[in-house]
């Protein structure tokens, strides 16, 4: 199955409920082998947690970096922590989209739908009218929904299932396809449909799925394997360090009796007799070959290589806090270029939401009107304001103002601060008195009275 992706035929329905039954029983299987995984070390829950305990006399520390939490977490913020700015020409619709934006609280919906892509690879949107008649949208995660698709090579929506396990672990969820949303449930016999049935109001599937990159792949996955390795090779030396703590202390000579040979385990003691010849006798720790050098060489490739595979900047890197704007730049650009590819899978997919709340009535919206919607993502580089303003000097007379002022990080809209820049210099030009004044005889004063001055 490529990429994990759910495929119907044309003439197949998307209401067969064998078919539903098939691709949650698939998804599952998916979601144990490769989401959970993913899951689970996002939340700092490792391999090392999970192997086999070591003999009792043995140290056994089991110490993990959450790498994983650190690198989706970094990568969300350096994308979206500033937030997306959507622009319209039309006054109408620009005011209906920030409504909608600000109704469904979607700066943060779309910082958790970064982050969900980053961890899974993949995640995805649902679009409903709420008891208000307002649209709603909700983020949801692959482990508790999933999309099908037609099988031809545009890859089109057929149909959107999302499910849930109640308090008392039955199964539950919904199938929405172009037109439809009908519900099911399976409480301990076989998974059949309910008699409710509903029309959606959208004009297609309400649900859009966002993708991190075409291979629908974490952006930590492919470092899994090194995050597992570095984990293990830190937990041993910690072990190390138990093991010197706790030396075992030999004794040659005098004879210590059975029974305390027995605790050697436990106590960390030997006792080594002599032949009672030379009449010596000794004790001393026993020392462990140390191996720090190459235990903190092994640790330092794999924390590298777990950055570079990733593609995400070590910000808690010392080097960072000296470096000048530039360099930062540079140290971020592979990270930047990661950004650029998932910019533009959730451009796609914010035009298809956008799409599909104009296309309900109770959006009162033209249906073309996200035409004209336009999203600027800034990246979160670390603002050093007295290079921009440098370069926004630099580029006076070279570029429209509204550019120019787009180069500073502190300005938010350069349009609205064109707009102030303008009001504050009309005022500063008449000083406080109109531009056209008269006096009684429709005279013009070019100058106020003297006892005014």
């Amino acid at each position: 199955m490529e990429y994990n992706i759910f495929r119907i035929a044309d003439e197949q329905s998307a209401f067969d409920i064998s078919v539903i039954a098939d691709f949650l029983n698939k998804n599952k299987v998916i979601c144990s082998n490769r989401y959970l995984p993913l899951e689970r070390a996002y939340r700092n829950d490792y391999e090392i947690f999970h192997q086999k305990k070591k003999e009792d006399y043995k140290p056994d520390n089991r110490v993990a970096v959450n790498f994983a939490k650190y690198i989706a977490d970094t990568m969300t913020g350096f994308f979206i922590g500033v937030p997306v700015k959507t622009t319209c020409d039309d006054a109408a619709i620009k005011a209906y989209v920030e409504m909608v934006d600000a109704y469904n609280d979607q700066d943060d919906g779309n910082a958790e739908l970064a982050k969900i892509t980053s961890i899974y690879g993949r995640g995805y949107e649902m679009l409903y009218v709420d008891e208000n008649g307002q649209i709603g949208i909700t983020h949801l995660r692959p482990t508790e929904a999933f999309m099908i698709y037609d099988d031809s090579v545009l890859q089109r929506p057929r149909a959107f299932v999302r499910y849930y396990l109640d308090s008392d672990n039955y199964l539950h969820g919904s199938v929405s396809d172009e037109t439809t949303v009908r519900y099911f449930t399976n409480k301990g016999s076989a998974l059949h449909f309910t008699e409710e049935e509903n029309a959606h109001g959208f004009d297609g599937v309400p649900a859009v799925e966002y993708v991190e990159n075409e291979e629908r792949m974490g952006i930590y996955e492919s470092a899994m394997p090194i995050i597992n390795a570095y984990n293990k090779a830190l937990s041993e030396k910690a072990n190390d360090v138990d093991y010197f703590s706790d030396a075992y202390l030999k004794i040659v000579g005098p004879h210590v009796d059975e029974k305390a040979v027995q605790q050697v385990r436990s106590n960390r003691i030997l006792n080594i007799e002599t032949d009672g010849t030379s009449g010596t006798a000794d004790a001393e720790f026993m020392g462990k070959p140390s191996a720090d050098t190459t235990q903190e060489n092994l640790l330092n490739r794999l924390e590298r290589q777990i950055f570079s595979t990733s593609m995400v900047a070590n910000i808690n890197d010392e080097n960072f806090g000296t470096a000048s704007g530039i360099a930062i730049r540079y140290r971020l650009w592979a990270m930047s270029a990661l950004a650029q590819t998932k910019e533009r899978k959730f451009t796609s997919g914010m035009n298809r939401r956008y799409k599909l709340i104009f296309s309900n009535p109770a959006s009162a919206m033209p249906k073309d009107g996200w035409t004209q919607l336009h999203f600027s993502f800034t990246r979160n580089y670390p603002a050093n304001l007295s290079d921009e303003a440098d370069i926004a000097s630099k580029l006076a007379g070279i570029t429209s103002k509204e550019t120019q002022l787009g180069v500073l990080s502190c300005v938010d809209d350069a349009a609205a601060e064109m707009q102030r820049m303008r009001e504050e210099e009309e005022e500063s030009e008449t000083d406080g008195w109109p531009t056209a004044r008269t006096d009684g005889n429709e005279k013009l004063l070019e100058e106020p009275p003297e006892d005014e001055v």
